[in-house]
């Protein structure tokens, strides 16, 4: 289990809790939709596509990030895929599997997913800044 931290604050930190992470491997994370959350609105009811992704993203730099100086910066989403919704009162799972690490540039697989419905897919890249 990763101990560090991204430099993300409210109201842009998408993730509640890291429950896994190996550098250079994988990470998993998760989110609890609430009604409290700035984006559920009377109008939008579910997390909006685009803060999925972003939470995709979030999770994925913990698979490059190996200390307090480094960064994740997303660089690259490819295939981005809306498969379901999350709405208030579900715990959206995120995790992202590395399929290539090269001269700083993380890539791989990402989904996010509500118990075994899942919420979104997409190809995302991070480069970790030192």
């Amino acid at each position: 289990m990763n101990s560090l931290s991204l430099p993300h604050r409210y109201p842009f930190l998408f993730i509640d809790g890291v429950t896994d992470s190996e550098p250079g491997k994988h990470a998993a994370a998760y989110k609890l939709i609430s009604e409290n959350d700035w984006f559920i609105t009377d109008t939008q009811t579910e997390m909006p596509f685009s803060l999925v992704i972003e939470a995709l993203a979030q999770t994925a730099a913990f698979t490059g990030i190996t200390d307090e100086n480094s960064l994740g910066l997303l660089s690259s989403v490819k295939k981005a895929e809306k498969l379901g919704e999350a709405v208030p009162g579900d715990r959206l799972d995120l995790t992202f599997e590395v399929t290539r690490n090269r001269r700083g540039f993380v890539f791989g697989h990402a989904k996010a997913s509500v118990g075994e419905q899942p919420v979104a897919e997409a190809e995302i890249g991070i480069y970790i800044e030192k």
